[in-house]
């Protein structure tokens, strides 16, 4: 179970980062702490985790890549790398999140 709680917290952390990255520090300090959640081990806890996950993907990660994407194509740059990592980083969050069922089991119980 720790590796999934690593997994989260890493996620969260590129989110974080993304952020930071664009200036916005008001965005980043409270995303890279979302996942102290997990100290309350309650199985709401898990589920805010996992829906921000799945909503980073759909509203952070989704538009990034479609903006870097059709920037690169329209100054002419090799965009199809970018677009492997940043998918990549799309699937590892959805998989992230469906991994943290295990974790919302475990604080059932």
């Amino acid at each position: 179970m720790w590796w999934r709680i690593l997994l989260i917290i890493l996620a969260y952390l590129v989110l974080g980062a993304h952020f930071l990255r664009y200036g916005n520090a008001l965005v980043a300090v409270p995303v890279a702490l979302l996942p102290a959640l997990l100290l309350t081990r309650r199985p709401w806890s898990v589920l805010v985790i996992q829906v921000g996950l799945v909503l980073s993907t759909l509203l952070v990660w989704l538009p990034t890549a479609h903006r870097l994407i059709s920037m690169r194509i329209a100054f002419e740059q090799p965009w199809m790398r970018m677009a492997v990592i940043l998918g990549t980083v799309m699937l590892c969050n959805l998989l992230i999140a469906w991994s943290a069922n295990r974790i919302r089991t475990k604080f059932q119980q």
